[in-house]
């Protein structure tokens, strides 16, 4: 049986469609490409595998070729190898199986233009930037389409005939009779580069490659609430196809920086508010940061540090929403104190009946019910 279970590999089942192929490739290549995850070997290891998979289950002769091995433990020779190189080299002693195998795919079918390269580009975003949405300029050199040809290479993009070696299929079959029987090997056709046709004129501003180098301006109106490793893909904004396909997607993924104020989960903020010791102990107005502007809040009396206040309606405004925002009260002892000062609280503290502050009471108690003392009757 094959070493690996590519449909497993992929995320899809034995009957899965070359849409359903195709869409699980791009989804899990964008979760592990290697410029999401630097210096990451699991998901480097992870993209080749997927890329591995895809190759042979979206060529419908490779997957028919693995469909068959796996129905058909026993029956191969020499090794499934040819998969990971992207050809059938390890193959042998087949007969003629892949004659019957084959045969369901007709030689007259135009060659499949594949889709071009996605491109991965990091921006980073300050945090109200991210938090309020705003306009992003992204430049980067790419392979553009050549607009003269349409990305064919050829001139008005239409001088160009169909490969008389391959009849237009981009692909050669070779029969090879061995001892074993007779061996079918299906390659590109090396004489059109398996696009299935080839240039008559070729095109004077892109030479006959379909793309020009350029520079590319995208210009990016970021929703309010990005936060890092959300993206947004601009479709077509990719690599042109070399074989004169749809160009890929620009993939944009924020990192968006760190505020001194502000800190955020999903649509909520966060703040951490320090206050007195007279406003904790009295209550009191206090005006507290938001994303646009400072607002009051009503601290009430006897509030205790560690206390985190919700305010509805607060956070993130965002498409799907508005968050909240949560206060977090830390109360602050002053550092130094003048001989007045300390004079002053000495008299209010021993104003202070220790019922007015509970956890110190629960506290007493529960050391005095231990040991029998009072852990604050020290002289």
């Amino acid at each position: 049986m094959a070493d690996k279970n590519y449909y497993q590999i992929l995320g899809v089942d034995r009957k899965a469609t070359e849409a359903d192929i195709k869409s699980a490739y791009r989804k899990l290549v964008k979760q592990y490409h290697p410029d999401l995850h630097p210096n990451d070997p699991n998901a480097a290891a992870k993209f080749k595998e997927v890329n591995e998979a895809n190759e042979v289950l979206s060529d419908p002769q490779k997957r028919a070729a693995y469909d068959y091995e796996l129905d058909h433990p026993g029956a191969r020779s020499g090794g499934f190898s040819g998969f990971g190189g992207g050809g059938f080299s390890g193959f042998s002693g087949f007969g003629d199986i892949f004659s019957d195998i084959f045969s369901g795919f007709s030689s007259s079918s135009s060659a499949t233009d594949s889709q071009g390269e996605d491109i991965t580009r990091e921006v980073v975003l300050s945090f109200l930037d991210a938090a309020k949405g705003c306009t992003k300029e992204v430049r980067y050199t790419r392979n553009e389409p050549c607009s003269s040809c349409k990305g064919t290479g050829a001139k008005n993009g239409t001088e160009y005939k169909k490969c008389d070696k391959c009849g237009g299929t981009g692909q050669v079959r070779y029969a090879q009779d061995t001892l074993f029987g007779r061996t079918i090997r299906m390659a590109t056709c090396d004489a059109c580069g398996g696009t299935g046709r080839k240039i008559v004129d070729v095109c004077p501003d892109c030479k006959g490659k379909g793309f020009v180098r350029k520079e590319t301006v995208v210009t990016l109106n970021i929703p309010a609430g990005a936060d890092t490793n959300s993206y947004i893909r601009k479709k077509g904004y990719g690599q042109a196809s070399p074989t004169g396909g749809a160009p890929g997607d620009l993939i944009v993924v924020f990192r968006v920086e760190p505020h001194k104020i502000f800190k955020r989960k999903d649509k909520d903020l966060y703040v951490e508010l320090p206050i007195s010791f007279k406003t904790a102990a009295l209550g009191g107005k206090v005006k507290v940061p938001a994303i646009d502007e400072t607002f009051e809040y009503l601290i009430p009396e006897g509030t205790q540090s560690g206390t985190v206040f919700c305010v509805r309606g607060k956070g993130l405004k965002t498409r799907t929403g508005t968050g909240n925002m949560y206060i977090n009260i830390v109360v602050e002892v002053p550092s130094k104190l003048t001989r007045e000062q300390k004079k002053a609280l000495e008299e209010f503290d021993e104003g202070v009946d220790l019922r007015q502050t509970a956890k110190r009471k629960s506290f007493r108690d529960n050391v005095q019910a231990m040991y029998g003392e009072d852990p604050y009757d020290i002289k």
